[in-house]
């Protein structure tokens, strides 16, 4: 990870998008459920970058993703429990 922002168990992922994205420039964004926003896929939806967000459940119409770039969220996730 380039930068991470610790917050409350029970604040929403969205809360953090902005500020987590704002400083970078980028190829690609590779979140979980949890940022599967049309506020946040919309303003990255360039030829520029490439969104690699699941679509939640309920979404009406899921978007696609590279299912094989988002295996390496894994190692966030992995750092993100070494914290814990």
């Amino acid at each position: 990870p380039l930068k991470f922002i610790l917050t409350g168990g029970e604040r929403h992922d969205m809360t953090q998008a902005e500020a987590l994205l704002a400083p970078f420039d980028f190829d690609a964004v590779i979140a979980d459920r949890g940022y599967d926003s049309d506020l946040l896929r919309e303003p990255l939806a360039t030829p520029k970058v490439e969104v690699v967000i699941p679509s939640r459940r309920k979404r009406t119409q899921p978007q696609d993703y590279d299912r094989i770039c988002y295996q390496e969220r894994n190692i966030v996730e992995r750092f993100i429990n070494k914290l814990k």
